[in-house]
């Protein structure tokens, strides 16, 4: 059991911000673990022949991401500054690691290849390990990273853009929608019932108990007092049904969870509107209303209802207008929801 305490101080820092990088490296670690791919499959099937198809050259950052080793290298992942950061923003700050925190996230990884078997209090110092050697680090790709970080990086950095555009691209706007919905609702949830409401139901493994968080896992114990360094939370599409924590100096400790809906992500569900509603709102207002029963953007209601942006646009300023429906910004993109109207008259209508 990881028990994680807060001060007051870490509270007001906790905070909830989506990343890409995160959802690259999680990704490849589904596509390596078949067993894994309950609500993914046909999307690691279509990924995976993408890949094969292009020839292209991944070596570097597959050999990063093992899942058959329980550390992931902290500098794959930097914190995310922004809530909705892009590609390009996360590619920006993995450039800026400093070679030296590269090599002691990569003395970290080392040591994990030796101890399958890990503990908080280990592994939380990486500068008191010693210096990893070759034959400690997996492949003669790593050995190259660790020798001369800033050719590797740029390596690196070129493998995820091309891993990005076969992989997730084609994807990202579905999965971005999910991302921010679970941002806005468990933001909504911290407002409605503090930070007991944010923590309670991350997964079955979380627990919020008397100012502490606790973190069923297999491989580690201790406890970790943030001391003022505030928590990180990324929710994923693809790390279901577990959480990940990271607690090692100096990165921000972050927990990264399952997002709300994975299990619906790639299904495109039939809703049928109310004849009643219908008659009331008409047949698009209606349609979209029936879309928002998680909070979505303009372009992606579009793709799902068949209506231009334009006019879901003209229809959203209606229902909002109405008090049927409430628009909520999370970095770039604005996000509909139902308003309790709403839900009263989908459940009257029902």
């Amino acid at each position: 059991m990881l028990r994680i305490t807060f001060t007051v101080e870490d509270l007001a820092r906790t905070r909830l911000a989506v990343s890409p990088l995160w959802e690259a490296v999680a990704s490849i670690r589904l596509l390596k673990t078949p067993r894994s791919q309950t609500f993914h499959r046909a999307w690691a099937a279509g990924a995976g022949e993408r890949i094969a198809r292009a020839g292209v050259d991944l070596d570097l950052l597959f050999d990063l991401v093992d899942p058959g080793v329980w550390y992931v290298a902290d500098f794959l992942t930097p914190p995310p500054q922004t809530p909705v950061p892009d590609l390009a923003t996360d590619l920006s700050a993995l450039r800026r690691v400093p070679a030296e925190q590269i090599r002691a996230d990569l003395d970290v990884l080392a040591y994990a290849r030796t101890h399958p078997i890990g503990s908080l209090e280990e592994a939380a110092l990486p500068h008191r390990l010693r210096p990893a050697r070759p034959e400690d680090l997996p492949t003669e790709s790593i050995v190259e990273l660790y020798e001369d970080p800033g050719v590797g990086i740029e390596k690196l950095v070129g493998q995820l853009q091309t891993y990005w555009e076969l992989a997730l691209a084609p994807h990202w706007g579905r999965i971005r929608a999910l991302l921010e919905g679970d941002l806005l609702y468990r933001g909504r949830r911290l407002g409605q019932a503090g930070q007991a409401g944010l923590f309670e139901d991350l997964a079955d493994s979380v627990r919020w108990r008397d100012g502490s968080l606790y973190i069923k896992h297999r491989r580690f114990k201790g406890v970790r007092n943030l001391a003022g360094e505030g928590l990180l939370m990324t929710p994923s599409a693809f790390v279901w049904p577990t959480v990940y924590s990271s607690t090692i100096p100096p990165w921000q400790p972050t927990l990264t969870y399952p997002a709300r809906g994975v299990a619906t992500l790639w299904s495109n569900p039939k809703k049928t509107t109310s004849a009643g509603v219908t008659a009331v709102l008409g047949r698009s207002r209606a349609e979209l209303l029936m879309q928002l029963d998680t909070p979505r953007s303009t372009t992606e209601l579009a793709a799902r209802t068949g209506l231009t942006a334009g006019g879901v646009s003209q229809h959203l300023g209606a229902l909002k207008a109405g008090g049927l429906v409430s628009a909520h910004r999370v970095g770039r993109l604005v996000l509909y929801a139902r308003t309790a109207v709403a839900e009263s008259l989908l459940a009257a209508a029902d």
